[in-house]
């Protein structure tokens, strides 16, 4: 079987470092018990990996304490916590037109079961957005901006320091969705104004799926989304008012976690910084020989432009989807096409009637995996010109 060449990353990094798969070998051989349920030794164990994750994540996002980290099974649960956690009913959000399904669903539910006021702000089709726009948006009653710090589309990369400085200007907290920028991109929650940060585990932070995180602002207290089991405050009818404890009900992926701590260790010693330099690199090489071939349209920031290793593009008169099942059958080229749960950023892009293939790429890509998807996407082409 031939080797499949890999592009999907913006949906889940493969492969994982090695450390990854061995540290939840060893979890669930040696002490997959229950954290913070008991005093035994292998329960002690497994509330030890579960801070030691959090000390890491919040080094790798400059958090003070990481007790102000909460585990999640993903981004779309992370930020419904935040949402659903924060929000009340008469509350105005400001979010923008790039924003992924998870953010935009909750707050639309918000919309219709809460008497929730919502605005949009617009971008253009590479996914750049007017600050000028945000600033005319805010009313007495705004309490949340949301901002996604990369689109899942088009690789664009919005200012969140900036937009963050605004909203501490007006006193209004700020929400970021690190999908596609966690472990990709410097991410500091202080220097940034970000009140909650929702990240992944099994993308940049190249952890294993079902894991993931929400940062929140000491000063913050959600609502929380869950409630049930802590294994602290157990006399109380409430939930807990500690934290993590707060928003953590039920066991947790102790054996995810545990390989997610050796996929954000491996992000700290590589730095995001030479990360984003090599993902960038490709991209832009990716980029120029996609623009090289007659009929095929890029999506996003234009060659030279910083952005995220996300290359959305279409080829002339061919649907995506069938673009990306020649790739998988006839070249073992691994994309996504379609929506990418992102409708009003197509839209804006001018491609909500077609959707698009998306290329991602990670740390691991090969140089000469990038070569062979143009190649692969030429020779499509010239099939059907």
């Amino acid at each position: 079987m031939r080797k499949i060449m890999y592009f999907d990353q913006a949906a889940s990094s493969w492969p994982k470092p090695p450390a990854v798969t061995e540290a939840m070998m060893t979890c669930m051989q040696e002490y997959a018990a229950n954290p913070g349920r008991g005093s035994h030794q292998m329960a002690v164990q497994a509330s030890r990996v579960l801070f030691e994750t959090r000390k890491h994540a919040a080094r790798l996002f400059g958090i003070k304490n990481p007790n102000d980290i909460s585990f999640a099974l993903n981004t779309t649960h992370a930020l419904n916590q935040a949402i659903k956690g924060f929000v009340r009913e008469g509350d105005h959000v400001i979010c923008t037109n790039i924003e992924h399904n998870s953010v935009r669903r909750p707050l639309e539910y918000l919309k219709s079961t809460s008497k929730v006021e919502l605005t949009y702000i617009s971008h253009n089709a590479e996914g750049h957005m007017e600050l000028s726009e945000l600033e005319r948006a805010f009313q007495t009653n705004t309490t949340l901006v949301v901002v996604n710090h990369s689109s899942n589309l088009l690789g664009t990369i919005l200012p969140v320091g900036e937009i963050g400085e605004i909203c501490r200007r007006r006193g209004v907290r700020m929400l970021v969705d690190a999908a596609q920028s966690a472990g990709v991109l410097p991410i500091q929650v202080g220097d940034m104004s970000i009140d909650m940060l929702a990240f992944p585990g099994h993308k940049g932070l190249l952890g294993p799926q079902g894991t993931g995180g929400l940062y929140v602002n000491p000063d913050i207290d959600l609502e929380p989304l869950l409630h049930g089991g802590t294994g602290s405050q157990s006399e109380a009818i409430n939930q807990p008012t500690v934290r993590p404890d707060r928003y953590e009900a039920g066991t947790q992926n102790t054996v995810g976690i545990a390989g997610l701590n050796e996929g954000i260790k491996f992000v700290l010693a590589e730095t995001v910084e030479k990360i984003h330099e090599k993902e960038w690199r490709q991209t832009q090489r990716l980029m120029e020989g996609l623009l090289g071939i007659e009929g095929v349209t890029v999506l996003g920031p234009g060659l030279g432009q910083n952005k995220t290793g996300i290359v959305s593009f279409n080829i002339n008169k061919v649907d995506s989807s069938e673009v990306a099942f020649i790739l998988d059958q006839s070249f073992q080229i691994a994309v996504r096409a379609g929506y990418h749960c992102t409708p009003l950023a197509h839209e804006a892009a001018g491609t909500l009637a077609t959707g698009a293939v998306r290329a991602s790429i990670g740390y691991f890509t090969e140089d000469e995996e990038v070569e062979a998807l143009i190649d692969a996407v030429h020779e499509i082409r010239l099939q059907y010109a």
